[in-house]
């Protein structure tokens, strides 16, 4: 199994940039599928990209195409959500996935998630 743990949350002005990360701790980081998702208060939680085993973007959703970017480096065992251009809409706490399958939802393997805060 893998375990994940997200960081780089804070709080960032409309307009801003942040950089998440998520690091992983097991073996064959190099085999899973990797997303992330976000969930604001009050709302179910959303897929916002998933990544392949070699670090294409399969999936992204429409509101963070142009804006986020995912850069996946395997030797280090970490993939980074960078996001850009930042609303209040992006407002939420983020959380990393992992699975050895690709699929949109039910990931075997979570972190703890991490908060973003956007001032507008």
């Amino acid at each position: 199994q893998v375990q994940l743990v997200e960081s780089g949350g804070g709080l960032v002005q409309a307009g801003g940039s942040l950089r998440l990360s998520c690091a992983a701790s097991g073996r064959a980081f190099s085999s899973y599928y990797l997303a992330w998702f976000r969930q604001a208060p009050g709302k179910e939680r959303e897929l916002v990209v998933i990544i392949g085993r070699s670090g294409p973007t399969l999936y992204y959703t429409d509101s963070v195409k142009g804006r986020f970017a995912i850069p996946r480096d395997n030797a280090k065992n970490t993939v980074y959500l960078q996001m850009n251009s930042l609303n209040p809409e992006d407002a939420a706490v983020y959380y990393c996935a992992a699975d050895l399958v690709y699929r949109p939802s039910e990931y075997k393997h979570w972190g703890q998630g991490t908060q973003v805060t956007v001032s507008s």
